[in-house]
C-alpha cells in the first residue's frame, strides 16, 4: 500500500514539474487528463493482467470518453510518464514504454502488422520507447520499431524505423515507394507497407560507393 501511494504521489509530482501551467497539487487532481489517463490505464491493465480482458478493454473505452486519451489495457507503461494537453493520443496494445517519457497531445504510438519471410505475422506490432524520450504534438510512431534512450522526436514527425540512443529526429516529408505486387493485397495498418523504399536505396547505394573510394584511396 505504501508502494502504491508513493507512486501516486511521484505521478502527481510529474505533472507539476514538467506542465508549467499547473501550479498546485489540486489543480493537478482536478485537471490534468493526462494523469487521470494514466491512472485510469494502471486499472486496465490490471484488470487485462488478469484475464478479465473484456472487463479491460471496455474500462479503456470509458478512459477514453473522459480524457480522450486512447490506451490500450495491454500496453506496459513505466514510471514518470506524462501526457501533456493529451487529446488525441492513441498508444497501442503492444506498446512498451520506458520510465520517465514525455508526450505530447495528438501523438499515436501506433501498429504496424509485420510479416516474416514465411508469411508468418509477428506478435509485435507497436513501438518499444526507452527511457527519458520526449515525443512532440502529432508525431507518429508506427510499428514494431525500437526508439532508444534520451531520443527526441520533433512534433509531426512520422517515425518508422529504429532511433538509436541520444538522437533527435524531425521531419514527415512523404515520397513514393515500390511495393511487391500480391495477388491479394493485405491490409497495411496505418498506410505503412513493407515495401522498399527508393529514397533509402539511393543513400545505401551512394554509401557503398565511397566506401569504395574510400578504400581504393587508403591502398595507394
Amino acid at each position: 500500500m505504501k508502494a502504491f501511494f508513493s507512486t501516486l504521489k511521484e505521478d502527481i509530482n510529474v505533472v507539476l514539474e514538467r506542465d508549467p501551467a499547473t501550479n498546485s497539487v489540486v489543480e493537478a487532481l482536478l485537471c490534468s487528463s493526462g494523469l487521470h489517463a494514466l491512472w485510469l490505464h494502471r486499472i486496465a491493465h490490471f484488470i487485462w493482467q488478469k484475464d478479465f480482458k473484456l472487463i479491460a478493454r471496455v474500462f479503456a473505452q470509458i478512459s477514453r470518453f473522459f480524457t480522450g486519451i486512447e490506451i490500450h489495457p495491454a500496453a506496459q507503461i513505466g514510471r514518470r510518464f506524462f501526457i501533456d494537453h493529451g487529446m488525441g493520443v492513441v498508444i497501442g496494445e503492444t506498446t512498451e514504454i520506458g520510465d520517465n517519457v514525455t508526450m505530447y497531445h495528438g501523438v499515436t504510438l501506433g501498429g504496424r502488422t509485420v510479416f516474416d519471410a514465411k508469411g508468418k505475422v509477428f506478435s509485435k506490432r507497436h513501438p518499444t520507447i526507452g527511457n527519458n524520450v520526449i515525443i512532440g504534438s502529432g508525431a507518429q510512431v508506427l510499428g514494431p520499431i525500437k526508439i532508444g534512450d534520451n531520443v527526441k522526436i520533433g512534433s509531426n514527425a512520422i517515425v518508422v524505423k529504429d532511433v538509436a540512443k541520444g538522437m533527435t529526429v524531425v521531419g514527415m516529408a512523404a515520397h513514393k515507394i515500390k511495393e511487391q505486387k500480391q495477388e491479394k493485397p493485405r491490409f497495411c495498418a496505418y498506410g505503412i507497407s513493407d515495401g522498399s523504399d527508393p529514397t533509402d536505396e539511393k543513400i545505401e547505394y551512394l554509401q557503398e560507393q565511397i566506401n569504395k573510394i574510400t578504400k581504393k584511396m587508403q591502398k595507394k
